[in-house]
């Protein structure tokens, strides 16, 4: 199940290069760790290790521009 999250992203040399934060429902999650990522034809997939000690996969959709939890 994908569950669309407010994101805050870091930008380098290109536009949402990682994502730094997120928000769920009222609650933000600052990003400690990228511990995986993978680029498709449509999405891009980020396995992270946030503050609250738990691991997000976090799809941003590249034909939406969103980005959703995809897994906890």
């Amino acid at each position: 199940m994908q569950v669309p999250v407010t994101i805050q992203t870091y930008s380098g040399y290109k536009a949402d290069e990682r994502p730094s934060s997120f928000m769920l429902g009222e609650q933000t999650f600052r990003v400690m760790e990228i511990l995986d990522r993978w680029y498709g034809v449509d999405a891009n997939y980020f396995k992270v290790a946030a503050d609250d000690s738990r691991v997000y996969l976090l799809r941003h959709d590249l034909n939406a521009d969103q980005w959703e939890l995809d897994a906890e």
